[in-house]
């Protein structure tokens, strides 16, 4: 994983971050996503605990912003 600046919106699209993440070697995504573990962690030491989400029976509306 080469660090550098970009002030390109195109590489913001979720195509240009997917393909980002695809060129990261297992080694880079998994280091990553204890990076990521770490932060959630540190932030909400409670969420080990939270378990899984649950199915909802409830209907669900979802809302955008036209």
């Amino acid at each position: 994983m080469t660090p550098r600046i970009s002030h390109d919106r195109g590489e913001e699209t979720l195509e240009a971050k997917a393909l980002w993440f695809g060129s990261l070697s297992l080694a880079e995504r998994m280091s990553l996503l204890c990076e990521f573990t770490d932060l959630v962690m540190q932030n909400n030491p409670q969420a080990a605990k939270a378990g899984r989400a649950q199915l909802s029976t409830e209907r669900i509306r979802v809302l955008s912003i036209p």
